[in-house]
């Protein structure tokens, strides 16, 4: 949460005008107590919220030819596809159920009506996202639905089957590493979706993760890694973990950093454990102090940087296909937008796939030329 507040008020400085959206959005005392000049604040998937104060606050003249179109809030050639709203899970660190509810999927044959309409309007990257990928269509027992009258079931598998017939990028964000996610590894392997997967492993502790009522199980995770890698070699795996979780001992934290070297994931996000209000794991002993949990944020960051540079340095001398953000700046197969790393280069329009050769890389970016 911490992170949320100071990103708002980052934002503020730079901009001057904010409108707080999501699921931050439900502590609206608390976000005005500290950033009282905020514009707005709207709950989470409330896009007509959004837009009424965009408006009132940045008004346009009326246009009868696009004021009836769907609002988009990211760049044109790249969208995100919301295939559930909720969850069933019963993380500690988490409250999305308690603002959400369970999972509740939407009709396959509706994402794929929304996936089609953006690809015509010119989406090149649609990334697949909810509180749960990998459970998609479970509270509905998988029914079968129909995509251009042909059944199709409302699982994963099949929608990820599906959309890689729409000839645009696909990438699966938040995919909880469930044994039919193996199934979707050929698709990468064949071209059909992007090989990426953003899998929140959390931790690697077997008690931490008790705690957090997390799958608690290291071994077999490196396992799962081994085959993926093995079905397709170009498979990027991203993650994401917490550190200081309230207990979590320097044995534990150096099982975390020791399970980091093993698995040699490609792109990974730390967070340091904060307190959200209503979460279980605020009743658990052994808080962490501060100074603690941000040392081990640094050391944890320290140990994949390293891993990520010699990831990346493997990728010199190699020719890349590369969507264009903006002039200058773009990502490979292994980047998603804003939390990944990037390509750079000199030239190219937003929205175009180009071949960038890659001439150098950092820790976390490649640098290259446009073929």
């Amino acid at each position: 949460m911490q992170e949320s507040l100071d990103a708002i008020g980052e934002a503020l400085t730079e901009n001057g005008k904010v409108i707080v959206t999501g699921c931050l959005g439900v502590k609206r005392n608390l976000i005005k107590n500290i950033h009282p000049s905020v514009l707005a604040i709207t709950g989470p998937h409330d896009t007509p919220a959004v837009m009424k104060a965009v408006h009132a606050h940045l008004p346009k003249p009326h246009d009868p030819y696009t004021d009836l179109i769907g609002v988009k809030l990211t760049p044109p050639h790249y969208a995100y596809l919301k295939i559930s709203e909720g969850c069933n899970h019963r993380c500690t660190f988490c409250i999305i159920p308690s603002m959400r509810g369970d999972l509740v999927s939407r009709p396959i044959g509706e994402v794929m009506q929304e996936a089609e309409n953006l690809v015509k309007a010119g989406v090149k990257e649609l990334l697949v996202i909810s509180q749960d990928t990998s459970a998609y269509g479970v509270d509905i027992r998988y029914r079968t639905g129909f995509v251009h009258g042909k059944p199709t079931k409302t699982r994963m598998t099949d929608l990820c089957k599906s959309l890689g017939e729409l000839g645009a990028w696909v990438r699966l964000h938040y995919v909880y590493p469930y044994p039919h996610v193996d199934e979707v590894i050929p698709l990468m392997a064949e071209g059909k979706i992007l090989p990426y997967l953003d899998v929140p492993f959390q931790h690697a502790s077997p008690r931490i993760l008790k705690l957090m009522k997390r799958p608690a199980n290291a071994e077999k995770v490196l396992e799962r890694l081994g085959e993926w890698r093995k079905g397709c070699p170009d498979i990027t795996v991203r993650s994401t973990f917490i550190v200081g979780f309230p207990g979590e001992t320097e044995a534990e934290f150096e099982e975390l950093l020791s399970f980091l070297k093993q698995a040699q994931l490609d792109r990974v996000g730390c967070f340091e454990y904060s307190p959200v209000e209503g979460a279980a794991a605020n009743e658990l002993p052994g808080a962490l102090p501060e100074d603690v949990k941000r040392h081990r944020k640094e050391k944890f960051m320290e140990t994949q940087a390293a891993i990520s540079a010699r990831k990346l340095k493997a990728k010199v001398g190699k020719t890349l296909k590369v969507l264009v953000d903006e002039a200058g700046v773009g990502r490979s197969s292994a980047d998603a937008p804003e939390i990944d790393g990037v390509v750079r280069f000199k030239g190219g329009k937003a929205g175009e796939f180009r071949n960038v050769h890659i001439d150098r890389a950092d820790a976390h970016d490649l640098h290259g030329r446009l073929q």
